[in-house]
């Protein structure tokens, strides 16, 4: 028994109180009034009608869509039994492209569950970095370290043709150091985090003019990780633009080496730079890798 749906009217799945002709594999442009009334068969006049276009929400898209699926799953199921033919209902027509879920009314889609990361890990030394909002992982490194950054880059004021970040963290094993305490190490470490920061570049170029001069904003014990640490804070001038904020953080790795790890801070000090609260929140949100 062939299973395609013999052609003949059906309920229009477009438009309530209306019949479309079914041609046997598809919907004709013909219609009539439902229950028989108007145009009666494809040799007659034609009345093309044209579904609006949805403009509800996906909600409203998809039930309207399954509503007219069972309405012609009804009648076909009406039909047959009228017959009085004890036959397997045939298959209903498709009543129209399938919509996507994520199928939006100006013909785009909306986006899936957000897969961005909310931290860097450092494996070395067993700690994560977080990505706030404004944030990410950016592709590459110079110095090839676990960082994060503030999103988009801006021309360098040094205007040497290179881009600059407004906001830098980043976090590394000191490679060689005297220093036995987190203090004595973040004291040691601030004026290298500064002349990576704001001083000529691996190619030799300058894209900040260089510093000009330095001034303490802080230097206090704290916690992270739930390890003692300290923190050294500069302000910093430089010879061209705004300069910045730089700051090195030091504490012993929460894994079983307990080794030192120092996370340096860069901040532009321009309107557009993250606000020194905000080093204080990603401090904090310094965890240990599980």
């Amino acid at each position: 028994m062939s299973m395609s749906t013999p052609a003949g009217w059906y309920p229009d799945p477009g438009m309530p109180g209306t019949e479309r002709w079914w041609d046997g594999s598809a919907w004709s442009g013909h219609t009539r009034a439902a229950g028989g009334g108007g145009y009666a068969g494809p040799g007659g006049p034609t009345a093309v009608v044209v579904p609006p276009a949805s403009r509800g929400p996906r909600r409203g898209v998809l039930l309207g869509g399954a509503a007219a699926v069972v309405a012609v799953a009804v009648a076909v199921i009406v039909a047959v039994v009228v017959s009085g033919k004890d036959e397997e209902p045939p298959a209903p027509p498709v009543a129209g492209p399938s919509v996507s879920a994520t199928a939006t009314a100006t013909g785009g889609t909306e986006p899936g569950p957000s897969s961005a990361p909310t931290e860097v890990a450092d494996q070395l030394n067993g700690i994560s970095l977080p990505i706030l909002p404004g944030w990410e992982k950016p592709e590459s490194t110079s110095d090839d370290v676990p960082t994060v950054t503030t999103a988009g880059e801006y021309q360098c004021p040094g205007d040497v043709g290179e881009s600059c970040t407004y906001g830098t963290v980043s976090s590394r094993t000191p490679s060689s150091t005297d220093a036995t305490t987190p203090e004595a190490l973040a004291k040691a470490d601030i004026a290298k985090a500064v002349q990576q920061a704001y001083g000529e570049d691996i190619l030799g170029n300058d894209p900040y003019g260089g510093v000009r001069s330095h001034k303490l904003l802080a230097a206090k014990p704290t916690v992270v990780a739930g390890r003692a640490g300290y923190l050294v804070r500069w302000q910093v001038t430089t010879g061209a633009g705004p300069g910045g904020v730089v700051q090195s953080l030091a504490f012993t790795s929460p894994t079983g080496s307990q080794s030192p790890v120092v996370v340096r801070f860069v901040f532009d000090g321009g309107p557009n730079g993250p606000k020194l609260s905000v080093m204080d929140e990603i401090a904090a949100g310094i965890k240990p890798l599980a």
